[in-house]
């Protein structure tokens, strides 16, 4: 697979970070939204089989093309299906030039100290090694801030680059994602503190490493600049992190440098029953929006 072209879309290209990565816990809402009720399927198989055929349709609309989503972070379940007749990271790059990660985490520990740390991941070296032969380019892992401590932030942003160095031995681009919940009263701090501890730990990496970032849109606009600036880091997208797809794209184009990887403000006003005609103009208009919004910094 011809990395340096992938590399090179991932550093400047002029678009945004697709996530169709709903793990089995947010799939059932994802599939709601979509206006398929949970009466629709009667086991966890038949569930997955509708969120794939959902992905599918998106990542098959004329508009999804490399041109404008740059990336796309998929469901391990999504990287081991295929997508009309290719195993879904060859489709992606190969008949829409969109470069392929996976989601790898398993979910979060409970709350301790203001910090959701990712549970354990088991056979993860597998799990690398396995991306590697799909053709997948990098990884995405989400951890999440609930309160501005300065201990819980260092522990999520420590943990984030811990497995991310794990990531890297494999030749693989981890997106890191410490994202901060945005109905906390005490947002703007955590954000702050953040900051501070990322760059701490970018400071620390090898010259010939870089890494990418997933951060929740900020409160305070640029706060975000230094990471994106930092010559360790190769890319910083953004999680729409429940804001409508009209404000998360305004403090978006607020933010310079930074690019969209929206999961519900992309499938927001998608539907089942939607014919192919009205499917792929919703979906083009989408694109364009979150693009335009991703570029406008």
């Amino acid at each position: 697979m011809p990395k340096t072209s992938q590399i090179q879309q991932m550093q400047s290209g002029a678009g945004f970070v697709a996530a169709l990565d709903q793990s089995g816990g947010s799939t059932p809402k994802a599939l709601q939204l979509y206006g398929i009720s949970e009466d629709a399927y009667e086991n966890d198989a038949q569930m997955y089989d509708l969120i794939h055929a959902m992905r599918a349709r998106i990542a098959s609309a004329p508009a999804f093309s490399g041109d404008k989503v740059i990336g796309a972070i998929l469901f391990e379940m999504t990287m081991d299906r295929e997508i009309n007749g290719k195993p879904t990271a060859t489709y992606l790059w190969q008949e829409r030039g969109v470069v392929p990660f996976l989601k790898i985490d398993k979910g979060l520990e409970d709350e301790a100290d203001g910090a959701r740390l990712m549970k354990p991941i088991p056979e993860l070296d597998a799990t690398l090694a396995r991306a590697v032969d799909a053709g997948i380019f990098g990884t995405k892992m989400r951890s999440v801030i609930d309160a501005a401590s300065a201990t819980g932030i260092a522990a999520i942003v420590a943990q984030q680059f811990k497995l991310g160095q794990q990531i890297l031995s494999h030749g693989l681009m981890p997106i890191l994602e410490p994202e901060v919940t945005i109905s906390i009263s005490d947002k703007a701090e955590a954000e702050e503190l953040l900051v501070v501890e990322i760059i701490k730990h970018l400071d620390a990496l090898p010259e010939d490493q870089q890494i990418m970032l997933k951060l929740s849109l900020p409160n305070k606009p640029n706060i975000y600049k230094p990471l994106v600036d930092h010559p360790r880091v190769m890319r910083v997208v953004a999680l729409s992190g429940g804001y409508s797809r009209d404000d998360a794209n305004e403090m978006l184009a607020q933010n310079t440098g930074i690019i969209a990887s929206f999961s519900r403000a992309l499938s927001q006003g998608l539907s089942a029953d939607q014919s192919d005609d009205a499917f792929n103009a919703m979906i083009s208009d989408t694109i364009d929006t979150i693009r335009a919004a991703s570029m406008a910094g």
